[in-house]
């Protein structure tokens, strides 16, 4: 790990403009990406700012019937939360999907939707890598890509986004805060927050320098069933071949994100009008245009597999009495 200076910031503005002024900065909180990303020196950060004491901890409700959950709201308090678990049960779900109780305890909001590729060639430094280090190849393509993307992909990157909860928040329209260095505010639908690579793959978001996510807020409850269905190599503490976060009314129509197969969460609007006429009909729309290679073309016929799947499992769980459909 390369030598670092270190800064508590005391409000939001404060943090974005010490990371804005200072060069090669970075926001600190739980550090569970970041961190490791520092012992390996693929993230070399000359400053961290700790953003550890700016009470944006809580989760509140919002004027529309919807909650705003602090960008420092820890996974294990989210997936917890009551109101969380009876109202926007696929983001508990998809939480405690992932990783494992320790880092759930640790991992914040904000930094669980900035956390970086876990595509092995990103994380081997004596291997070409655009997205650590720019113009320098992708090595990943024409290697071994059996967990890497199928859509959404570009000549310089084939690496996926790895997160669980990602996918659920996309499914449920949520809504990015953030503060910038001057003090202003801005929201970020969430489906333009997370960046296509094209030929920038080192830029994960749309955030601005020095830019800091304050909260996300998520709508008025959608109701119907919740699912999240994650398809990995193991059963615990892997990141997702596929992951489809799905909420399916009683009517059979419904919205489904895909996490696993591209550099962000998948979703397409459009394809979900076809939800009533099954898995395949809605994945013939998702996945056009995706270009998978000889390692990972099982990921097309598992998506539309996954999908059918928690398309049946919220059909048992409508018909199943006292079944809770949002809850988790």
């Amino acid at each position: 790990m390369k030598p670092f200076t270190y800064t508590r910031a005391k409000t939001p503005a404060e943090a974005a403009a010490a990371v804005a002024s200072t060069p090669n900065a970075k926001f600190l909180a739980g550090g569970t990406n970041l961190l490791d990303l520092m012992k390996l020196e693929i993230e070399t950060p000359a400053h961290l700012v700790d953003v550890q004491d700016l009470k944006l901890d809580r989760i509140e409700p919002t004027d529309d019937g919807g909650i705003r959950i602090g960008a420092l709201v820890s996974n294990t308090a989210l997936a917890s939360d009551p109101r969380v678990r009876r109202d926007y049960g696929v983001l508990t779900r998809a939480i405690v999907a992932g990783a494992s109780g320790q880092l759930r305890n640790k991992a914040t909001t904000a930094g669980n939707l900035l956390q970086r590729t876990r595509c092995p060639y990103f994380y081997d430094t004596n291997q070409a890598c655009n997205k650590r280090r720019p113009g320098s190849g992708c090595a990943a393509i024409g290697g071994y890509s059996r967990q890497l993307a199928v859509i959404g992909t570009s000549d310089a990157c084939i690496a996926t986004y790895p997160g669980d909860m990602a996918v659920a928040m996309r499914v449920l329209d949520a809504t990015v805060e953030t503060i910038d260095p001057a003090g202003q505010t801005r929201r970020i639908a969430f489906g333009d927050f997370h960046r296509l690579p094209g030929d920038s793959p080192h830029i994960d978001t749309n955030l601005k320098p020095g830019e800091l996510i304050t909260a996300v807020t998520l709508p008025k409850p959608l109701g119907g069933t919740h699912i999240y269905r994650k398809v990995r190599d193991r059963a615990s503490y892997a990141f997702a071949l596929v992951s489809v976060a799905a909420v399916i009314q009683r009517d059979g129509s419904g919205r489904a994100a895909i996490g696993g197969i591209a550099p962000r969460p998948w979703r397409d609007e459009a394809a979900e009008a076809a939800m009533p006429q099954g898995a395949k009909a809605v994945t013939d729309r998702l996945l056009a245009g995706a270009r998978p290679t000889r390692d990972n073309a099982f990921k097309v016929p598992l998506v539309e597999r996954t999908l059918a799947a928690a398309i049946h499992d919220a059909k048992t769980m409508t018909q199943t009495p006292g079944t809770q459909e949002r809850g988790a």
